[in-house]
């Protein structure tokens, strides 16, 4: 069967209708009218993963004949970055090409071999070249003018001559299973016209939002002046600068469903409740694709569920996180609730297989004013297989099929197997006003 995208993916253009379903209540005296306000205050980071790395010999260089593994999770239309110094010049780098190396087939199938075809030669802009080799003089005599980011195809600027990258250094994919790749580095210049020792360096995977990376040039930009620290790597071999500045750039990205808010009165928290399965009512498409619209569809028909309602943000389907300048999704709801009532909310933790952000224990109670963000928690529904959130090809936000699994719902422990999250009234924040 064809998988179905995810409706709450609004940067794919899918929308979702909002509905507030109110059942009959003979009973309601002297109701009030609180308004329910959810954010998505997640000050959000591009690259799901990053890092640096060096040789863990006696030198952190890699000479010729020795390697280096990088080990990052990605999803499909994800791809790893790297930048190393070619330690016999003035301002060379490798890299591939932005975005860097593909790892998925279109079909989502893993790459794995040889993959060196994807890796070039750069020239950083910020120094006279001078011939290739062990007596090049460091840092090397400045460009009267910086020039920006170009690709080294045979030969440099000043005329120099450079074997083509591949045969300088070997890059090979190997796929762990579970959407956790190995990507090992090796200095093959040994031999050729061009010898030379590759310097510590560092890595990034960007953050895929419906199709289109978050980060398309995470450590570089081709055409554009050197930035960030990479100057550090491309004259003196120096990672820590750019690893400081892109560890800055990682962290949590997600947005988050349309919200189900439910009302009632009477009974438990009708949503789910932890140490017990998934009850088949529709909280696992909620958890799993960010669908509320089964489950609100049922709980319609609960005894002691007063009021149901799906909020979707406006002009889209999704509350976003904070970027930039830019704030978070927000979206308000008004109620119709009377003494007794208590409230509860759920909504899919979008980058995840089945996490879903919900009101604690038996909800919170209506008549509470203010902010209530502590009454929320982030909790893993048990019916599909984790991947690294935001990383992992089975994910909705992929187009992928989940990983079925059986296990009761439980609360996400943070930090967790695959990483650490701020503080869940940082991702979420919820008012009764």
């Amino acid at each position: 069967m064809k998988n179905k995208q995810p409706v709450w993916v609004s940067f794919l253009g899918l929308s979702l209708l909002a509905s507030a379903c109110n059942k009959d209540d003979g009973d309601m005296n002297m109701p009030s009218s609180p308004t329910i306000t959810i954010e998505n205050v997640l000050d959000s980071r591009p690259l799901v993963e990053s890092g640096t790395f060096k040789n863990t010999g006696s030198s952190p260089v890699i000479m010729p004949g020795e390697s280096i593994s990088i080990r990052f999770s990605a999803g499909k239309g994800q791809a790893v970055s790297f930048a190393t110094m070619y330690g016999w010049s003035n301002d060379l780098f490798f890299a591939p090409a932005n975005p860097g190396i593909k790892v998925y087939k279109d079909d989502g199938t893993p790459i794995e071999g040889d993959v060196s075809g994807q890796i070039m030669l750069w020239d950083n802009g910020t120094r006279i070249n001078q011939a290739p080799g062990a007596s090049v003089t460091h840092p090397g005599t400045a460009e009267t003018t910086a020039k920006n980011v170009t690709a080294v195809n045979g030969t440099d600027s000043q005329g120099n001559t450079y074997a083509p990258a591949s045969s300088l250094m070997k890059a090979s994919l190997h796929y762990n299973g579970n959407s956790i790749f190995t990507l090992t580095i090796t200095n093959t210049s040994g031999g050729t016209s061009n010898p030379t020792p590759f310097s510590p360096g560092v890595w990034a995977v960007s953050y895929a939002a419906g199709g289109n990376l978050l980060s398309p040039n995470p450590l570089y930009e081709s055409g554009k002046p050197s930035a960030n620290g990479l100057t550090n790597i491309a004259e003196m071999g120096d990672n820590s600068v750019l690893g400081n500045y892109i560890q800055g750039q990682t962290g949590i990205f997600t947005p988050l469903s349309p919200i189900l808010v439910v009302v009632y009165n009477g009974i438990d928290n009708p949503i789910y409740q932890t140490g017990e399965k998934d009850r088949g009512q529709g909280l696992k498409k909620l958890a799993q694709t960010g669908d509320a619209g089964e489950l609100a569809a049922y709980l319609k028909t609960v005894k002691g569920v007063k009021n149901v309602y799906v909020l979707p943000a406006p002009n889209t389907t999704v509350l976003l996180p904070k970027s930039g300048m830019q704030a978070g999704g927000k979206v308000s709801q008004q109620l119709s609730i009377t003494s007794g009532d208590r409230i509860a909310i759920a909504t899919m933790y979008g980058l995840s297989n089945d996490w879903f952000f919900a009101s604690k224990g038996n909800g919170t109670d209506a008549s509470q004013a203010g902010d209530i963000s502590g009454s929320v928690g982030l909790f893993d529904d048990g019916t599909a297989a984790d991947q690294y959130p935001g990383a992992g090809i089975s994910q909705a936000n992929f187009g992928g099929t989940p990983q079925s699994e059986n296990k009761n719902i439980m609360e996400v422990p943070n930090p967790n197997a695959f990483t650490t999250l701020p503080a869940i009234p940082n991702i979420i924040k919820v008012t009764l006003q």
